[in-house]
């Protein structure tokens, strides 16, 4: 079997942050998905670009699906990252997509809809992910979706560490959200630092993004 890569539009306005977006329109989004958070904390970390955040935070004040948030840093002119708690009313899809066996590979918002790429070990497994968005009235669409050579037989411009690293956080559940491993887990069952772990994962991530674009590229779906 191949694994595929794919890219899927989804809708809701109980999705998370969907409010604060739509309030602040120069907003971009975008998971920051190596981030080592603990399982436990309830804290999602993203980078934000805005033209006003004032405008961006006071959307997110008013934004039901948003508990605590605090911008950690502003990296520079435009652009920060923030943390933020869900609150329980939130919409969270990314376990949608860890209960359908995939992983997620980048999550931005597109307007006030959000675009998740994604990594599903068998194409079939996006029938699982499309049945549970609609039980959950969340809109779906498939934008584009390709088959590349199974993670575990082709390196897919992976070393054999990052490919090593990915598997056993993928098998820890470190993808899933809330994460039920720590990046120290992680880095605990490879026998390295965390740095080094959180480096061959998200240059893992970086490989795996390229490797699908490169397919794309070559086809048409």
């Amino acid at each position: 079997m191949s694994d595929i890569k794919a890219v899927v539009r989804i809708e809701h306005p109980d999705v998370v942050l969907t409010e604060t977006v739509a309030h602040d329109r120069s907003s971009n989004v975008r998971s920051v998905s190596e981030a080592g958070t603990d399982p436990t904390s309830g804290k999602f970390f993203y980078r934000v670009e805005s033209s006003d955040f004032c405008r961006f935070e006071e959307g997110l004040r008013n934004d039901h699906t948003v508990g605590e948030f605090e911008q950690l840093i502003e990296t520079r002119h435009g652009k920060a990252i923030y943390s933020f708690e869900y609150t329980d009313e939130a919409k969270v899809f990314s376990p949608v997509i860890s209960t359908a066996n995939g992983v997620v590979l980048d999550m931005e918002n597109d307007g006030d809809a959000w675009l998740f790429s994604i990594w599903m070990p068998e194409r079939t497994n996006l029938a699982d992910l499309w049945d549970t968005a609609r039980r959950q009235d969340i809109a779906i669409e498939l934008l584009r979706v390709n088959e590349y050579a199974s993670l575990g037989s082709t390196d897919a411009g992976l070393t054999d560490s990052q490919r090593e690293a990915l598997l056993v956080a993928f098998e820890a559940g470190y993808f899933e959200e809330p994460r039920n491993a720590t990046l120290g887990e992680v880095a605990a069952e490879l026998d390295i630092s965390q740095p080094a772990a959180g480096g061959l994962l998200r240059r893992g991530i970086e490989r795996l993004i390229v490797s699908s674009l490169m397919e794309d590229s070559d086809r048409t779906d």
